[in-house]
């Protein structure tokens, strides 16, 4: 059962895989948060494409996984940066994924919501990036699911001043039929995204972020924030509207913020969540009966994994939990559309496995352990 796994320091290191997995079962939604996973896609490896080209998706495969989140109780948050937006799934292909996912939660009764941007522009005036989120904003609504105003690459290349993104925000959510959930992703996850809101001084774009939820505070659910910074995130939410939510994106400090203070908590809304999925959905089950302390002795051992995955550059984080998604049997490949299965080093991939492992994240670890060492031969480390 001995793996033999690389180091970044270019050694092998011996590591006995688990062979008991930790059961946790499906079970209801939560009452004391509202918690999202942002899910991921599952390629079609048969397809025959490019890393350029439209992506190329198992669209068996990626509801299947979807059914498997809301069978835990969680959200699916779709068509989101963990569904790789902009990073090999074009509009083209996400509009697809939020009729079809968004069919699927009907028929299902799983709750969902849905990213809309503007990434069938690479650039534009600030008349064709509303135009863009309209077009993406009503193909959200028409599938019947809520929206989340994502972060635009094209309005961070137009705008010119804090003013432009109070406008253009505006206008979208006088214009929304029901309350959206807006994004802030840092450029750490977009590099793109650099001085969103108007400034490079965070102080200076929280000021206008906030300006625009409280012109608009019946339009707004919530934010989710995607900073990776815990005490920013605290502040923030401190300061929303009474009823508009904090929805957590930060990888890095989930636990802490959603568990709270005295003065609140976060909701959730986390691409870690993929691969936790059950062990998470346990965990916020354990807080719904009052029990902090249970709840952080199963979510914090889960933050070096998350660390792991989400490290620099952190766009790439979507390989790892690909990676994930393939050993615990949820899809018969470890492939990605846009070839983005190459992005991370094989040390980390065996870092990422190894972590996994020892938090009973795989439910068959037999499978996951074969899986492991078929990739590590193929990279040439004989076993």
């Amino acid at each position: 059962m001995t793996l033999h796994l690389p180091g970044a320091n270019g050694t092998l290191r011996a590591y006995e895989p688990r062979t008991e997995p930790t059961v946790l079962s499906p079970g209801s939604a939560f009452t004391s948060r509202t918690v999202f996973s942002a899910a991921h896609v599952v390629a079609d490896p048969y397809a025959d494409t490019t890393p350029d080209g439209p992506a190329a998706v198992d669209w068996d495969a990626t509801l299947a996984f979807r059914r498997h989140l809301w069978s835990h109780g969680l959200g699916v948050a779709e068509a989101m940066d963990t569904a790789q937006r902009g990073m090999g799934l074009d509009w083209a292909g996400a509009a697809e994924l939020i009729r079809r996912s968004a069919a699927e939660a009907k028929a299902t009764g799983g709750r969902i919501a849905c990213g809309a941007g503007t990434d069938q522009l690479t650039a534009g005036t600030l008349a064709q990036v509303r135009a863009a989120y309209e077009e993406q904003l009503a193909v959200v609504e028409e599938s019947g699911a809520q929206a989340i105003l994502m972060a635009s690459r094209a309005l961070a290349a137009a705008a010119q001043s804090p003013d432009d993104y109070l406008d253009v925000y505006g206008h979208l959510l006088r214009q929304a039929a029901e309350p959206v959930v807006l994004h802030w992703l840092g450029p750490m996850f977009d590099p793109a995204l650099e001085g969103y809101w108007g400034s490079d001084d965070l102080d200076a774009a929280t000021d206008t972020f906030l300006e625009v939820i409280a012109a608009h505070p019946d339009k707004v659910d919530g934010i989710k924030v995607s900073l990776l910074d815990a005490r920013r995130e605290v502040d923030l939410r401190r300061r929303l509207p009474q009823g508009v939510r904090c929805y957590t994106g930060d990888d890095f400090n989930y636990p802490e913020l959603i568990a709270g203070d005295d003065q609140g908590f976060s909701h959730a809304l986390l691409g870690i969540f993929d691969p936790l999925g059950p062990l998470a959905a346990e965990a916020v089950r354990v807080l719904d009966t009052g029990n902090t302390e249970g709840f952080r002795a199963l979510l914090d051992p889960t933050v070096e994994l998350s660390r792991h995955l989400f490290q620099t550059p952190t766009r790439y984080y979507k390989t790892g939990v690909v990676l994930l998604a393939w050993l615990a049997g949820h899809q018969g490949h470890f492939t990605m559309v846009g070839g983005l299965q190459s992005a991370r080093s094989l040390p980390h991939l065996a870092r990422a496995y190894e972590l996994a492992d020892g938090l009973g994240l795989f439910p068959d670890p037999k499978l996951a352990e074969e899986r492991m060492r078929n990739l590590l031969n193929l990279y040439g480390v004989n076993q």
